[in-house]
C-alpha cells in the first residue's frame, strides 16, 4: 500500500473512523432537521410572529431559517472548498464546524417557546451551517485516505454508518418522547428538548472517534487567495459546461428539482405538524418509515436504471415527485400523509444517487479535476435549496397557506422534468438517453 504523510493508505482504522464521522453528524440530519425539530419548532411558537417588524407564519420563518442558513453556507462554500483543497487544514476546520454545530445543537435544550424564539432560531441555523461546513471537509478527506479504487466502496461504508446511527438514536429518542413519565420528565416538551441534547453530545461524542484516527493536517506554507482559488475553480467548470449543452441542461434540470426535493425533505414535518396536527412521535413514525421505504427506493430506481438506463429512471422519479406534491395539496388524513410519506422515502435515495452518477457520466471523459465538476454540483445544489426553501415561505406567507407552496414545489418538478428531456446521456448508455 502507498505511503503518504506517515499513514497508510486504505488502512482499516482510518477508514473505519473516516465512517464513523458520518455514524455523528447523520443524527442531526435525521433528528433534528426531519424528525423532532420542525414540528416542535411549530407547535411551541406562535402562528404569527413579528420578526424585525414583518408578520409573517411560524413556519415561513422556519423556511427562511433554513434559506438564511444555506445562503452563508453557498456564500463562503468557494472559501471552504478552497481551503479544503488547497490549504492542507481540513482535520482543524473539520473539528471548527462539528464543535460549532454540536454546541448550537445543544442550546436548542433552552428553547421552550415564543420568549427563546432568537434562541431556537440563531442556534438551528448555526448547526445547519456547522452540519454543512464539516461535510466539505469529510467529504475531502476521502480521496486522502483511500485509493480511486475504494472510493465507492468506503463512501457507502460512511453511508451505512450513519444511516445506522441515526436511526438508533431516533427510536431511543421516539421511547424516551413516548414513555416521558417512565424517564422521569414532566411533559413531552422536556422529554423533546432532551432529544436535542442527546443529538448534540452524540454529534460530538463520536466525532472525537475521527478527530483521534483522521491524519494530521498538512504541515506547509500559508496557501493566499483560497476564496480566490475556490471561486476560480467554480467559475473554470461554468465556462467549460456552458458550451456543453447536454451537462448545461442536466445541471438545469437538476437546480430546479433539486429546489423541490431538498424543500420536501426540510418542510415535511412543518406540513404534517401545522395541516394535519401531528405530534411528535407520529412525526417519528412517518421519518421512520420514509427512512425504512427509502432502501427499498434506492434498490428499485438502481435497477430500472440498469435496466432502462439513467434518464428514464430519473424521469419516472420525478413524474412521481410531481404527484406526490399534487396529492400533498388536497391531503386532509393522517393515514393519507403517511401513504405521501411512504412514496417520498420511495423517490428520495434514488433521486440524489442517480442524479450524482448521471452527473458523473456527463463530465467530459478525461477532465484532469473532477473534484471541481462536483464542488460546482454541491454549489448548484445549495443555492437550489435557498430558492427551494425560500420559495415556500414566501408562498405561505403571500397565501396564508403552505398546500399553495406545495403546487409551487410541484412547479419546480415538472419545469426539472421537461428541461431533463431535451438531455442525451450517451456515456456507458449506448444512445439510450
Amino acid at each position: 500500500m502507498s505511503q503518504t504523510n506517515d499513514f497508510q493508505l486504505n488502512d482499516p482504522r482510518i477508514v473505519n473512523g473516516w465512517a464513523f464521522f458520518d455514524w455523528a453528524n447523520s443524527a442531526f440530519a435525521l433528528v433534528i432537521t426531519a424528525a423532532i425539530f420542525p414540528g416542535y419548532y411549530v407547535a411551541v411558537t406562535d402562528d404569527i410572529v413579528h420578526v424585525f417588524g414583518i408578520e409573517m407564519s411560524n413556519s415561513s420563518l422556519y423556511a427562511y431559517a433554513i434559506s438564511g442558513s444555506y445562503f452563508l453556507i453557498a456564500l463562503f462554500s468557494p472559501l471552504l472548498s478552497g481551503i479544503a483543497d488547497y490549504g492542507g487544514r481540513r482535520k482543524f476546520f473539520l473539528k471548527f464546524f462539528t464543535v460549532m454545530g454540536s454546541i448550537a445543537c445543544l442550546s436548542l435544550y433552552f428553547f421552550k417557546g415564543m420568549d427563546q424564539l432568537a434562541v431556537g432560531t440563531v442556534g438551528f441555523m448555526i448547526a445547519m451551517i456547522g452540519f454543512a461546513g464539516g461535510l466539505v471537509f469529510y467529504n475531502a478527506f476521502l480521496p486522502v485516505i483511500v485509493t480511486e479504487d475504494q472510493y465507492d466502496r468506503v463512501s457507502a461504508r460512511g453511508f451505512s454508518f450513519g444511516y445506522i446511527g441515526s436511526v438508533i438514536l431516533l427510536v431511543s429518542n421516539l421511547a424516551i418522547i413516548i414513555f416521558y413519565d417512565t424517564f422521569g420528565f414532566p411533559d413531552k416538551g422536556a422529554a423533546t428538548r432532551f432529544a436535542f441534547l442527546t443529538v448534540g453530545l452524540w454529534w460530538i461524542g463520536f466525532a472525537l472517534i475521527p478527530f483521534k484516527r483522521l491524519p494530521s493536517d498538512e504541515k506547509q506554507k500559508a496557501t493566499p487567495d483560497l476564496l480566490k482559488r475556490g471561486a476560480q475553480e467554480l467559475r473554470k467548470v461554468w465556462q467549460a459546461v456552458k458550451y456543453q449543452k447536454d451537462t448545461r441542461n442536466f445541471l438545469f434540470s437538476f437546480f430546479c428539482y433539486s429546489a423541490g426535493v431538498q424543500t420536501v425533505l426540510f418542510l415535511a414535518a412543518t406540513f404534517a405538524e401545522k395541516e394535519l396536527k401531528f405530534g411528535t412521535s407520529e412525526l417519528i413514525g412517518v421519518v421512520l418509515i420514509l427512512q425504512l421505504v427509502a432502501i427499498l427506493g434506492a434498490v428499485s430506481f438502481a435497477r430500472l436504471s440498469e435496466w432502462r438506463g439513467n434518464k428514464a429512471a430519473l424521469v419516472s422519479i420525478l413524474l412521481i415527485w410531481v404527484a406526490i406534491c399534487l396529492l400533498g395539496y388536497f391531503v386532509q388524513a393522517k393515514w393519507q400523509f403517511y401513504g405521501i410519506a411512504a412514496s417520498v422515502g420511495l423517490v428520495m435515495g434514488g433521486v440524489q444517487s442517480l442524479s450524482r452518477s448521471t452527473y458523473s457520466k456527463l463530465i467530459p471523459e478525461g477532465t484532469k479535476d473532477p473534484t471541481s465538476y462536483f464542488s460546482f454540483y454541491d454549489v448548484l445544489e445549495k443555492v437550489a435549496i435557498i430558492i427551494g426553501t425560500f420559495s415556500f415561505g414566501f408562498v405561505e406567507q403571500l397565501t396564508g397557506s403552505m398546500r399553495v407552496s406545495l403546487l409551487v414545489l410541484g412547479s419546480f418538478f415538472i419545469v426539472g422534468l421537461l428541461i431533463l428531456l431535451t438531455v442525451r446521456i450517451r456515456r456507458g448508455e449506448g444512445m439510450r438517453g
